[in-house]
């Protein structure tokens, strides 16, 4: 079960980033539709811890060291090349992102110059990168907790001192601009491209674990962790839809309400959780050029590293935009592929000796 708490919180470290723990990206596609975006939420926990689980599942069984062969194995020899490639260009577009966004709030938070966030992110990535998988996946939960409990804070202080009543909260959510045209694309959307970043690293961390049982068990964890952070945030955010909607960071926004103390900690557990999808994202994408456990693997991690750090000056904004709507489409295709996995998998004859490793 440690094991299996350990991925839950990698995978959970994985897809919070900048846009998930600020609220901004909850409050496009969830938020922004009032009270169905509360049941968009449960939709998103199940597609997570679903995919979650999977994902983690087909990792452990291929014992796959890279997505590759989880990849090819659920999308076929011709869908699987494509992507491949486009996955492996997107692990290093979101790496550029992330340290893009520390950037941001480095210069936006605390006055201090962007390029400063930006070498610090980068170094500190490219270090623990160097180390072996089980070193990255144990460091990619430990900001997990304080993220959870710094969520559940605001949800109840926004809910203790709302102004208005949810009907009037109600009102304002019907003149915002969503993400979607409709609550349940918006829940399908959002898993869409968190699961086009995330599952490369996903297929690693259950390449890493030696129990088919145990690493699907740890998918699961972290996608039902996923899903009770987007309501927490969902639900604190639509306590504050009158004085939030307009900020770039509505959860930093509402920590500095609380204090600017606590502000200053959620700013500090923002990064942390940037540092955790930059640490994923590099990994999987070197993982997927390089043997992990060779000389040149780490070489290539600075390097790679390096361009990443060159590449995110381009502006996190411009990056967002560019990297993010492209992964969405990328992640549709993800996802009917692992559910036609699923179905194959779970309807093979129980006595046929299949051996997965050989395909």
């Amino acid at each position: 079960m440690k094991k299996s708490i350990h991925i839950g919180g990698a995978f959970i470290g994985l897809i919070v980033g900048a846009g998930f723990a600020s609220g901004q990206e909850i409050l496009q596609f969830f938020t922004s539709f009032g009270w169905p975006g509360i049941i968009g939420s449960a939709v998103a926990t199940f597609l997570f811890a679903f995919l979650g689980m999977n994902l983690t599942q087909l990792g452990c069984r291929l014992q796959t060291k890279s997505h590759k062969r989880v990849i090819y194995h659920i999308c076929g020899k011709y869908i699987g090349l494509a992507v491949d490639i486009i996955m492996t260009f997107f692990l290093f577009g979101v790496t550029v992102v992330m340290f893009a966004g520390a950037g941001s709030i480095f210069e936006q938070q605390f006055g201090v110059p962007g390029i400063i966030g930006n070498i610090i992110l980068s170094f500190i990535t490219i270090m623990v990168v160097c180390l072996n998988i089980e070193k990255v996946i144990s460091a990619m939960g430990l900001v997990t907790p304080f993220l959870i409990l710094a969520v559940i804070v605001i949800a109840i202080y926004s809910l203790l001192t709302m102004d208005g009543t949810f009907a009037q909260m109600q009102e304002v959510a019907h003149s915002q601009k969503p993400a979607a045209t409709h609550w349940l694309l918006g829940a399908f959307l959002y898993v869409s491209y968190n699961i086009a970043a995330g599952a490369a690293m996903l297929a690693v961390m259950g390449g890493a674990a030696t129990d088919e049982k145990t690493a699907g068990i740890g998918g699961m964890i972290g996608g039902i962790g996923l899903g009770a952070l987007i309501f927490f945030i969902n639900i604190g955010m639509f306590a504050k839809l009158d004085t939030v909607s307009g900020a770039d960071m509505p959860m930093l926004y509402l920590a500095n309400e609380i204090s600017p103390i606590f502000g200053g900690i959620m700013s500090i557990v923002l990064l942390g959780m940037i540092f955790n999808t930059a640490v994923g994202m590099l990994y999987s994408f070197t993982a997927r050029i390089s043997p992990i456990d060779t000389p040149r693997f780490k070489t290539l991690v600075v390097a790679c590293g390096i361009a990443a750090f060159a590449a995110s000056f381009v502006g996190f904004t411009t990056l967002v935009g560019t990297v993010y709507p492209v992964m969405g489409y990328l992640g549709f295709t993800l996802i009917a592929a692992i559910i036609i996995a699923w179905f194959r998998w779970n309807k093979r004859p129980k006595d046929r000796d299949v051996n997965i490793l050989s395909s």
